[in-house]
């Protein structure tokens, strides 16, 4: 007759073994999703960056995975280029360094741009929704007076503390132009399979100064406002050189 006490025995103890192996492999898929998939680069990058510096790396560097916990997304990532953008009044902070008061500077309207700024100093990534994005961000400032225009430029990274202001002005004799300009920037994107960055070539728009043996470059956010007020500055400058 069979020994059903061993036979119970015996099926006890698989499930229980079976149990355990489901805890196991549960206790690692809940692991797994609440764990960032952070490579070594990535981990020597994070190393002593604030908590949103770090969530930025990771948008730029991981790869969303079923099997671990998602970077920010593309949406959030905006909002928190939009939030650092309204924690500035960055028209204040350019006419307090142009050192100018505003009733100084009312030639025509003050226009500002600003748009991702592409180079080797910053992550890019190529987006779901077709567009390139940037760990670097620039805004322009640009008044004018009845003889020249100023311009105050704020270029920040969202990676890292690292912060660039600038002001120029010229005469408007001295200008020659102002137009947008195309050009292709080698900028750094992460690699996961080579575990480092590699140059990839990004196409951008850009607003351009031309000086005589100068012209200087705005990363521009093409629409409607930035067209517009390139034409305005266009006219006001052909009427001050026909003046």
């Amino acid at each position: 007759m069979p020994d059903w006490d061993c036979m119970a025995t015996k099926t006890f103890s698989t499930m229980g073994t079976l149990i355990v192996i489901l805890l196991i492999v549960g206790a690692y898929v809940f692991y797994k999703k609440n764990s960032f998939n952070d490579s070594k680069w990535v981990k020597d990058r994070i190393k002593n960056r604030s908590a949103e510096q770090v969530a930025v790396i990771r948008y730029f560097c991981n790869d969303p995975s079923c099997l671990s916990k998602k970077p920010i997304s593309d949406a959030e990532y905006d909002q928190m280029v939009a939030d650092y953008l309204n924690s500035k009044d960055f028209r204040k902070l350019a006419l307090n360094k142009i050192g100018v008061d505003e009733d100084e500077v009312k030639e025509i309207e003050p226009i500002h741009f600003e748009g991702y700024k592409f180079g080797k100093n910053c992550f890019s990534k190529y987006c779901d929704d077709n567009k390139w994005r940037s760990s670097c961000y620039q805004v322009t400032w640009l008044f004018f007076s009845a003889n020249q225009v100023y311009l105050y430029q704020n270029t920040f990274n969202m990676d890292e503390d690292g912060r660039k202001e600038s002001t120029e002005d010229y005469f408007y004799k001295d200008v020659t132009n102002f137009s947008t300009t195309s050009k292709t920037e080698e900028t750094p994107v992460y690699d996961k399979k080579k575990d480092d960055v590699v140059l990839k070539n990004v196409d951008t728009d850009e607003f351009a100064i031309t000086v005589p043996g100068d012209k200087l470059y705005c990363a521009i956010e093409p629409n409607e406002y930035t067209e517009s007020s390139i034409k305005a500055m266009k006219a006001m400058l052909r009427e001050k050189k026909n003046a």
